[in-house]
């Protein structure tokens, strides 16, 4: 029984997150020869203040790169 967690950023629609879970779920059904309904997909957010990419939050990449 497969299990994959994404992490990511909030910010995405719900539906940009079922279409990515779908493509996952597809994914691992293809090459693990699973059926779909044991695969479970899981997107664990975190808000952009609480998250860090090359010394700035993404509150402030976001501004930063609003600015370009």
């Amino acid at each position: 029984m497969p299990e994959v967690h994404v992490f990511m950023a909030e910010g995405r629609t719900d539906e940009q997150k079922k279409g990515m879970m779908l493509d996952i779920t597809q994914a691992l059904v293809k090459n693990l020869g699973v059926t779909s309904d044991l695969v479970t997909v899981q997107i664990v957010e975190a808000k952009l203040a609480d998250k860090m990419k090359g010394g700035e939050t993404f509150v402030e990449r976001t501004a930063r790169l609003a600015k370009k």
